[in-house]
């Protein structure tokens, strides 16, 4: 006859706190205890399958697996929660455990025991952003382990035999041992996890089947690339030992600054002094652009500091693209000093003529107009 669900016996819903499966398990275990239905076998009956019930319930981490696995989780206990067996054999919680924790605890038996693959690698490479804007190819020189020429990675020095299988785990590469409720798994003291022995290990790499060396290798960093990029290189990490795959490398990319330019994105920004002249008259001066190429631009009469002037299709690259962002020119108005006899002159002369054009300097005019303002307002 199929057991009842737990839920159902103790009368709560499946998400039912600790509180509510406490007091439903009082009131039913008193209405059905033996001492108050003497010699009733059905009282007797409802009262283990009660205790059954809050047995499991209460307990968090057999919840867990009654919640997914049913009455399933518990077959091998003979029915009795707390009493689990475990097998070397499969079957009921050794399985349950496999699917719940095998990926915590290292992906379970699945893999058979062969040994992990080599690590993965980071290496930084720092380029300018001229080469950022271009693409470049960089040369990097990396301390890593590659495969053994001597026993062509297989870490045994006779090459007509491969690794014996590890008695201990029996290829699995883990051991388990039961601690109460627990199954606990270890890494095979044996060998180490590899699930395989070498009996006769190559005198080179000592059986790991992989040497130390540096490695000098070329990454293609494309144009358009940001600082902070990571670029991704497959089976360029370290060799796995006793021929697994090799781990990957990561490149970090960093970009130095520019003393002219300041990157936004696939924007570029810089600051041009002008002088005093330039920006009364307007004129037309030439701007670098970061391909190395120059650009030709208008500078409008009375242009002010701070002012932009925008350059369209002459900014960054775009990753994977022909795009082109835009170049913002930020115009600064520069003051002159070190003036010679004839500069002062003329600016005298510049100056005793503004006083009698003063709309000329509408910002100044307007300021002081509001001074005036201000003073003359307090004395009234």
């Amino acid at each position: 006859m199929a057991k009842q669900d737990y839920y159902a016996t103790l009368g709560v819903a499946r998400e039912a706190g600790a509180e509510d499966l406490k007091k439903a398990y009082r009131k039913l275990a008193m209405q059905h205890h033996p001492d108050r239905n003497p010699n009733d076998k059905q009282a007797e009956g409802k009262f283990k399958e009660v205790n059954e019930a809050y047995d499991v319930l209460k307990d968090e981490q057999k919840r867990a697996a009654y919640d997914r696995f049913g009455h399933a989780a518990f077959e091998q206990g003979g029915g009795r929660p707390g009493g689990f067996e475990f097998t070397a054999g499969g079957g009921g919680l050794n399985d349950i455990f496999d699917q719940m924790f095998g990926e915590f605890m290292g992906g379970g038996r699945r893999g058979g025991g062969r040994p992990r693959g080599g690590a993965d690698l980071r290496q930084a490479v720092e380029i300018d952003l001229v080469q950022a804007f271009a693409g470049v190819k960089a040369s990097l020189r990396v301390p890593t382990r590659v495969v053994c020429d001597a026993c062509s990675g297989t870490g045994t020095a006779d090459k007509t035999r491969s690794a014996d299988t590890c008695t201990t785990c029996h290829g699995a590469g883990k051991v388990r041992a039961q601690q109460g409720f627990f199954l606990v798994e270890r890494t095979c003291p044996t060998c180490g996890g590899a699930g395989r022995v070498i009996r006769n290990p190559c005198r080179v790499c000592q059986g790991q089947g992989t040497v130390q060396r540096e490695r000098t290798l070329q990454v293609s960093i494309p144009a358009g690339v940001e600082d902070g990029t990571r670029i991704r290189l497959a089976g360029e990490g370290e060799a796995g030992a006793q021929a697994t795959p090799p781990g990957d490398l990561y490149v970090h990319v960093a970009v130095r600054q520019h003393p002219i330019f300041q990157r936004d994105g696939a924007n570029l920004a810089l600051r041009m002094p002008i002088r005093m002249s330039q920006a009364a008259l307007g004129a037309e001066v030439e701007v670098p652009v970061i391909d190395a190429t120059k650009v030709k631009v208008k500078i409008p009469a009375g242009t002010q500091t701070g002012e932009q002037i925008r350059v369209r299709g002459k900014g960054f690259s775009v990753l994977r693209s022909a795009v082109r962002g835009d170049l913002y020119i930020q115009v600064l108005v520069e003051t002159p000093q070190h003036l010679t006899r004839r500069q002062r002159e003329l600016l005298e002369e510049f100056e005793s003529e503004a006083e009698k054009h003063a709309k000329g300097s509408p910002e100044s005019e307007g300021f002081f107009a509001k001074v005036k303002e201000f003073f003359d307002g307090g004395r009234d």
